[in-house]
């Protein structure tokens, strides 16, 4: 059976691709634990930059609603409906401990854990036709992947409670206004967009984009002591860097 989440390599950019595109990439289990192996090998390749994308119609629906109500209905099923429930969240694990900048491009819907699994990533782009929707609370489930903490940190928490609360579908350009996207595109331009965002990241230094994103993401839960300190040894650890002095040299060289 083909696997319904792909990876390769382009250089020092990893592109994951979600591909059980006729049925809109549902997520079960299997594509969950998939996805899961797939940034983890990404990971240990030391990819700079990930792409992370979907084939078809949609980015994904989100969870496998039919797999979720076979689980919820047979009572010998719930050993698996547990570790169905906690491989969302090592998805969040995977994205937030990985090295590389995650960079995710949606398409089409993109709903409930669907997008929650993606609030680990670094940056969000959007396809001109996406449609984002969290109707957790109409099903009676509740939210993945840490978003009850990630989602306010990127778009406030008025407007995190106004998605997961109302759970009505929000466009491209109302996720772009909210800071939920970072670009919008065309649908035909996206892949584009994602592979030019990656090439420019890759092209930094990839130890210091290490740095930089282990320490805004620890600064979330960071005082403001410890973010100094932190900032004034990643400083002194780069000034002795032989790939800061070259840089630094290139750069006046050419300006």
């Amino acid at each position: 059976m083909d696997k319904s989440v792909s990876y390769k390599q382009e250089g020092k950019i990893g592109i994951i691709s979600l591909n059980n595109s006729t049925k809109s990439n549902p997520l079960n289990l299997t594509t969950l634990n998939e996805i899961i192996a797939a940034f983890n090998l990404s990971a240990k390749n030391g990819d700079t930059c990930v792409i992370y994308r979907a084939e078809g119609k949609h980015f994904t629906f989100g969870a496998d609603l039919k797999y979720v109500n076979d689980l919820v209905s047979s009572d010998n099923k719930l050993d698996e409906s547990d570790e169905y429930s906690w491989a969302w969240q090592k998805i969040t694990t995977a994205m937030l401990e990985h090295p590389g900048i995650i960079i995710v491009g949606y398409h089409g819907w993109v709903v409930g854990g669907g997008f929650e699994h993606t609030l680990g990533s670094d940056i969000r782009l959007a396809a001109d036709n996406t449609k984002i929707m969290l109707p957790e609370l109409d099903l009676g489930v509740f939210f993945s992947n840490g978003s009850t903490k990630l989602l306010p940190a990127i778009i406030g928490e008025g407007r995190a409670k106004q998605l997961m609360i109302m759970g009505e579908e929000i466009n491209a350009q109302k996720a772009y206004d909210f800071g939920l996207v970072n670009e919008i595109c065309k649908s035909d331009e996206l892949d584009d967009l994602l592979m030019a965002y990656a090439k420019k990241i890759a092209s930094k230094d990839q130890q210091a984009l290490i740095v930089a994103k282990k320490l805004i993401n620890k600064a979330r839960s960071s005082s403001l002591d410890t973010v100094l300190d932190d900032e004034g040894k990643a400083m002194m650890a780069a000034s002795r860097s032989e790939s800061t002095k070259h840089r630094i040299l290139s750069f006046l060289k050419s300006h």
